[in-house]
């Protein structure tokens, strides 16, 4: 199948960012095989894209999808009121039918704002249904994801390794599976071992909420030690450790996923973004929750922009949303619109009154001015999934329904 995205001002995030005004985009089979002007369109399905700005989809690095039905609830106080109101509270009261529902929503969500790929770390694990009820919603919504299978902390304990095989046959081509390990900063140092082992056992990468503990102050140097320190390990938050810690992580070739948002809300501690920047850290974003945030890469680009004191061009932000998420997820054909990339791509209307007069500096007007609202096309694996403003990926309506049905068990 042939798909030519015609005439668009195209922005592309690497090596470099770059503008290419009129400018096609050709997909067969769903990989980007061409990228300039004029490209032939016999054979294809034509997307108009004058007057529209095509770009990566946007790549979130650390998102709790399954929190979607607790919209909101979080907003009141701290990282022990995340703990006590949302995790204990209303997490254990999930079913597997609200993780559907809640991850159907929450990717759909994704989708609506130009977000193509997420990282779902799924810590609300009763049994593997939990698991299988996740992964379905998401290859339902569309989306490209890399699922975290692992333990709530509130009960801790390594991930269960016969659980952790049947999950990971839960892959496809569009879903990833990582293991969601507790991580050194909470959890017994046997426990870490035995989950980096099983991840290793079995091919796939580590995703970890990371930092400063009463467990230990030096989390990194311990997985140093044990040489557990890996390319493919991906650290989330990272707020109060020191710089010798972040630089063993930049040293591993490693990435840290931020989220700037959650992290001030729930005074997690010190922004950190800048501080990585100057250590050499890749680092790339993530939405974390939407109880205490909103879920789109709009705001969140606009946080890091506004909070970077000078540190972060507008077209460093652009790609710490996209190309440098995807490095973050070890996923090497998206984040970009090179050649032989997977086609995931969007395209923004520039006639919205908000983004008017901004073309003189795309880059600088999606960073500081776009919204989910000005998402008109989105495309996953040369698939759309968002056409003239509307979701056609699956039915709208009977998500919200479920989810507003599994809402009331939540609540009761």
């Amino acid at each position: 199948m042939r798909t030519l995205v015609q005439g668009g001002l195209v922005i592309d995030t690497a090596p470099e960012v770059v503008v290419r005004p009129e400018t096609d985009v050709l997909i067969e089979d769903g990989r980007i095989v061409a990228v300039g002007p004029g490209l032939s369109a016999l054979g294809a399905e034509v997307i108009d894209a004058r007057g529209r700005i095509v770009l990566p989809g946007f790549v979130d690095t650390h998102r709790h999808v399954w929190q979607a039905a607790l919209r909101g609830i979080g907003t009141e106080g701290d990282l022990g009121y995340y703990f006590d109101h949302v995790m204990q509270a209303r997490g254990t009261r999930y079913r597997p039918s609200d993780v559907a529902a809640s991850n159907l929503v929450g990717a759909l969500e994704c989708l609506d704002g130009g977000i193509t790929t997420v990282q779902d770390y799924s810590h609300v694990q009763g049994s593997v249904e939990f698991a299988e009820a996740a992964v379905d919603a998401l290859d339902r919504s569309g989306i490209r994801a890399v699922y975290g299978f692992g333990p709530s902390p509130l009960v801790g304990g390594t991930v269960d390794a016969d659980a952790m095989r049947h999950v990971a046959d839960l892959a496809s081509p569009r879903i990833t599976i990582a293991v969601a390990s507790t991580g050194p900063a909470y959890a017994p140092f046997d426990v870490v071992s035995a989950d980096w082992a099983l991840a290793a056992s079995l091919g796939l990468s580590v995703v970890t909420h990371i930092d400063r503990s009463e467990v230990t102050q030096t989390p990194i140097a311990l997985l140093e030690k044990a040489g557990l320190l890996r390319p493919t390990t991906l650290y989330v938050h990272c707020n109060n450790l020191s710089d010798d810690e972040l630089r063993l992580i930049a040293d591993s070739g490693a990435s840290v996923s931020i989220a700037p948002a959650v992290e001030a809300r729930l005074e997690m501690g010190p922004a950190v973004a800048v501080r990585l920047k100057s250590l050499g850290v890749p680092l790339a974003l993530g939405i974390d929750t939407v109880t205490s945030a909103p879920g789109d890469m709009f705001s969140l680009m606009r946080q890091i922009l506004a909070l970077g004191y000078n540190s972060f061009t507008a077209a460093e932000v652009l790609q710490l949303a996209t190309i440098a998420g995807a490095q973050a997820l070890n996923l090497p054909d998206v984040g970009s619109l090179a050649v032989g990339n997977q086609a995931d791509l969007i395209l923004l209307r520039t006639t919205d009154l908000n983004l008017a007069g901004g073309l003189t500096d795309p880059v600088a007007t999606v960073v500081t001015s776009a919204h989910p609202g000005n998402v008109e096309t989105v495309l996953v694996g040369g698939t759309i999934v968002k056409q003239n403003g509307h979701l056609v990926s699956t039915p709208l309506e009977s998500a919200l329904t479920d989810l507003a049905t599994s809402t009331t068990h939540l609540f009761a």
